[in-house]
C-alpha cells in the first residue's frame, strides 16, 4: 500500500480506492448459491479479507501520506452469489468505496472461471454466457456502487481466430448498461484490461449512465494510474468530463 502511494504521487493521481477483493469459497446458508445448488470457486489461494488488518494499513498510509486522499473499499466477487455473507462483511467495515465484479460463472453446477470456460465453448458462447449472469448480478445486488471491469472474459479471449469486436455482443452490452443505469450506478474504465471504446461508453451514456470511474485494477503497485491518460482521453471523446472536484467521479 506505501509503495501504490508513491507512485500515485509521481503519476499525478489525487486519490486512490484500496478496493481489495471480497472473495468467498464458503457460502452461508441464505447466500443465493446455496439455494441454487451451486458450488463455490475451490480456489486454494483465496482468502477472506481480512478488514481489521486492511483498515489498519490504510488508517497507516493517511497518516504518512497526506498531500493523497485514500479511500477504503472492497471488490466484491460474485456479490448475487454471496449477498448475505458480503452484506455482513461491508455493513461491518463502513468502506469509502465498493466495486462489483464478475470473474466466475455458475456452470455445470459449480462457480466457474471464465478463462475455463473458452476450454469449453466457443468463445462467443463464454460472453454471452458472461454478460447474461452480469446482467443478473447488476439486476439483484445493490452491494456494490461501481461496476469493474465490464467485458472481464475479454482479457483471456483466445488468441487464436477472430479478434474479440463488442459490437458482436451490443445488444447483451447495452441490456447490462441499462439495467446499471437504472440504479444510478457508475461504470469502471478499467486500464488493466483492453480500454473501453468511445462507442461503448456512448452506449452507457445512451443507456442513461452519467458517470465513469477510473480503475487501474493495479495488483502490482507500479500500475497505479496506468493508462489513465488514454483512459480519460476516451471518456471525454464520449462526452465525459470531471466532476464536481478533483476526488469525483467523471460526468457527463
Amino acid at each position: 500500500m506505501v509503495r501504490s502511494c508513491e507512485q500515485a504521487l509521481t503519476a499525478g493521481v489525487p486519490a486512490v480506492a484500496f478496493t481489495d477483493h471480497l472473495d468467498f469459497t464458503v457460502a452461508a446458508a441464505d447466500d443465493r448459491i446455496t439455494a441454487e445448488h451451486v458450488r463455490p470457486r475451490p480456489y486454494a489461494r483465496m482468502r477472506l479479507l481480512d478488514v481489521p488488518g486492511y483498515l489498519a494499513a490504510v488508517q497507516e498510509c493517511r497518516k504518512r501520506f497526506s498531500d493523497l486522499r485514500i479511500l477504503t473499499g472492497a471488490e466484491i466477487g460474485e456479490a448475487h452469489m454471496f449477498q448475505v455473507s458480503a452484506r455482513a462483511v461491508v455493513e461491518r467495515a463502513g468502506f469509502d468505496r465498493i466495486l462489483g465484479s464478475l470473474h466466475a460463472i455458475p456452470y455445470d453446477g459449480k462457480l466457474t472461471a471464465a478463462d475455463e470456460l473458452f476450454r469449453r465453448m466457443p468463445r462467443d458462447a463464454v460472453m454471452r454466457l458472461y454478460f447474461t449472469e452480469l446482467l443478473r448480478l447488476v439486476s439483484t445486488s445493490d452491494l456494490f456502487q461501481v461496476l469493474a471491469h465490464l467485458d472481464f472474459p475479454r482479457r483471456m479471449w483466445p488468441r487464436s481466430g477472430p479478434r474479440y469486436d463488442e459490437r458482436d455482443f451490443e445488444p447483451e452490452i447495452r441490456a447490462v448498461l441499462r439495467a446499471l443505469a437504472a440504479g444510478d450506478r457508475v461504470l469502471e474504465i478499467n486500464t488493466k484490461s483492453p480500454l473501453a471504446t468511445p462507442e461503448l461508453l456512448g452506449w452507457w451514456r445512451d443507456s442513461g449512465g452519467k458517470a465513469v470511474s477510473f480503475g487501474s485494477d493495479a495488483h502490482q503497485y507500479w500500475r497505479v494510474g496506468d493508462r489513465f491518460k488514454v483512459a480519460v482521453d476516451m471518456a471525454e471523446a464520449a462526452g465525459f468530463r470531471a466532476g464536481r472536484d478533483r476526488f469525483d467521479f467523471w460526468r457527463v
